[in-house]
């Protein structure tokens, strides 16, 4: 197969969940011997045309300079490009910026679209960027031959919201193994002495919520929170919160560090309500992470029984009392990694694109000569 996959900042990563997706899937699939391009702007940090197999389509994103509207622009260039290929699938990783440009995607090739999340429900964005987000959303669904859906609630979402039927293929993950204590010692930190909270700092991600439960309770524990602190919730918390046991380290990219810091943490807390299945909730998971997540569905069906849930901040305020990772927790932990390894390894969610790519190809085939005959 010739396989194209755009909507994301490009690989290798350096940005975010789909890139990561990307990343590995790209690499993965052109193992299996198919010929891969993934789409990157034209100023990303690595500027060859091949990564490890993988052909680089270097376009032009002028968001560097008129920010986000430069994301529609690139993805218009992406598109437009894709047209003079011989593509046998697009793989599409969100819509957001693409979908009014979503018509001009080639018809010789089958376009496949991973919806990514409920992304109109996020708070941080306004009544008009919101209905238009939705709008986005049905533009994506009329103009894609076939849908995946990275949890099952958005796979019901599509659904009944569109009549639309979807394939379920979550987001992928390596277990964790090696463990180095001694990147602890950097940020002044004890193995199982502290709580961790990694997210993006926006309202939808419970970040108030979690730090008010640990300001009101009378854990000793420091709660190491990492996310960047530039956006308009995270420029206000250090003042909301002066709380010395609360330790902002800002954003950190780098995955050895992060691994450790779950891996030796305490509780893990995993405040995101909404979206599909969470790359950093995965990852979580195969770092040895005792998990307290926000009680929806998206979180109860990555992580079933093995973690414990909250709604408000008071039970974030009882979870930081009364549990810790001894004796009868290991199962959950335990637990959760097996789900990774027989759910959400990366050789799993691989073959699962792939497979379905193979028969998403073949029912087009059957449908075309039926269609003929």
């Amino acid at each position: 197969m010739n396989i194209a996959i755009l909507g994301t900042r490009g690989v290798p990563n350096h940005h975010g969940g789909f890139e990561q997706l990307a990343e590995y899937l790209s690499v993965g699939l052109v193992e299996m011997g198919h010929a891969v391009t993934v789409y990157s702007p034209h100023n990303h940090p690595y500027q060859e045309s091949t990564w490890q197999g993988v052909t680089l389509s270097h376009q032009y994103d002028p968001e560097y300079k008129v920010g986000t509207a430069g994301q529609f622009v690139y993805d218009l260039n992406c598109i437009l490009h894709s047209r003079r290929q011989r593509f046998d699938i697009i793989l599409q990783l969100g819509y957001t910026s693409s979908s009014i440009w979503s018509h001009l995607f080639p018809k010789h090739s089958l376009v496949i679209t991973n919806m990514d999340g409920l992304e109109w429900k996020r708070s941080k964005y306004n009544t008009l960027t919101q209905k238009f987000l939705k709008l986005a959303e049905k533009l994506a669904v009329r103009h894609s031959d076939v849908l995946v859906a990275d949890s099952k609630g958005i796979q019901r979402h599509l659904q009944d919201s569109y009549q639309k039927p979807s394939q379920y293929i979550a987001y992928g993950a390596d277990l964790f193994h090696d463990h180095q204590p001694e990147v602890l010692s950097t940020f002044g930190l004890e193995p199982l002495g502290y709580d961790l909270l990694i997210a993006r700092m926006e309202p939808e991600n419970s970040i108030e919520m979690i730090l008010e439960g640990l300001t009101s309770s009378a854990s000793r524990r420091p709660l190491v929170v990492v996310g960047g602190l530039t956006t308009p919730l995270g420029k206000t918390l250090e003042n909301r919160f002066p709380d010395k046991r609360i330790r902002f380290l800002g954003a950190v990219y780098d995955l050895e560090i992060l691994n450790n810091l779950r891996a030796f943490s305490n509780l893990y807390f995993h405040g995101h309500t909404v979206g599909g299945t969470n790359p950093s909730l995965i990852e979580a998971m195969a770092s040895d992470c005792l998990v307290c997540a926000h009680a929806n569905e998206f979180n109860r069906h990555v992580l079933l029984e093995n973690a414990y849930y909250f709604k408000t901040s008071e039970e974030v305020k009882k979870l930081l009392e009364t549990k810790t990772k001894t004796g009868a927790e290991l199962q959950k932990i335990a637990e959760n990694r097996l789900r990774v390894q027989e759910h959400f390894s990366w050789p799993f969610i691989i073959s699962e694109y792939e497979a379905f790519f193979r028969l998403s190809l073949e029912n087009r085939a059957r449908k075309w000569k039926k269609q003929r005959s």
